[in-house]
């Protein structure tokens, strides 16, 4: 059981108190967890959501941010900064792992750090926030968290197209073209993208999205960070945003 200690040390480094902890409390309930206590609800409503404000969040900040970007520019920048391994990134820093309540089967296979719990778990801590607060606080919050990812996609033109650079990649060292593989859930109206990419018959990134190329994106990337983590440098705007204190950088 998540302790209250646990829960305030979580709220240090997150840089937010909830007023209502049972929303943190249920952020952290993996369906797992569920299953054996199923008096619980688990994250995945808040999850739904937390989705959506960070989609939103992101957009609005990066349309106003480079209004010289085009759609096709501005939906890929989008994409590298709400993309599933960010989450996890993003997840590892704030520890979520050590205080999320799972199930004795999940716990038991690693599920503490497992890179799908931990970026779920992250948007539905942020759907618990957006709940337990205010639009301009959640929005402030992610900016401060989010800022260095942010500052590392603003590239240049096509830079952030890592399907067309995942496909080179695989070209110039005599690869077959990467496979990719896509599922959906959720309703007609709210439909889930999630992609895996194979590369020389391996794994070797997931991603997911609100369409099949914005899942694919992201997979691409999640393999372009592993297979040739060659940073691009930032041109354009530069990203001036200061962290709320207590954040983990």
């Amino acid at each position: 059981m998540t302790s209250e200690a646990d829960l305030a040390a979580l709220a240090g480094r997150l840089g937010y108190s909830f007023d209502n902890t049972g929303l943190l409390i249920e952020a952290l309930t993996h369906r797992s967890w569920c299953a054996d206590h199923p008096e619980f609800p688990s994250n995945e409503r808040l999850e739904f959501l937390g989705d959506a404000v960070l989609g939103l969040a992101v957009t609005d900040y990066i349309y106003s941010t480079y209004p010289e970007m085009n759609e096709g520019q501005l939906s890929p920048l989008r994409a590298e900064v709400v993309w599933s391994e960010t989450l996890a990134d993003l997840a590892v820093k704030m520890r979520l792992g050590e205080v999320l309540r799972l199930g004795r089967d999940e716990e038991a296979s690693g599920g503490r750090e497992k890179r799908s719990i931990l970026s779920d778990a992250m948007e539905a801590v942020i759907g618990a926030i957006y709940l337990d607060a205010s639009w301009d606080v959640v929005v402030g919050l992610l900016q401060g968290w989010l800022a260095a990812r942010m500052a590392s996609a603003a590239r240049g033109p096509g830079i952030l197209d890592y399907k067309s650079r995942l496909q080179e990649y695989c070209a110039r060292h005599g690869q077959a073209v990467p496979e990719y593989r896509v599922t959906t859930t959720g309703p007609d109206h709210a439909k889930q993208f999630r992609a895996v990419v194979h590369v020389g018959g391996q794994e070797r990134g997931r991603g997911k999205g609100r369409s099949k190329k914005q899942a694919e994106q992201a997979a691409a990337a999640s393999a372009w960070q592993i297979l040739d983590p060659d940073p691009a440098p930032v041109v354009g705007r530069s990203i001036l945003l200061s962290p709320p204190s207590g954040v983990v950088q």
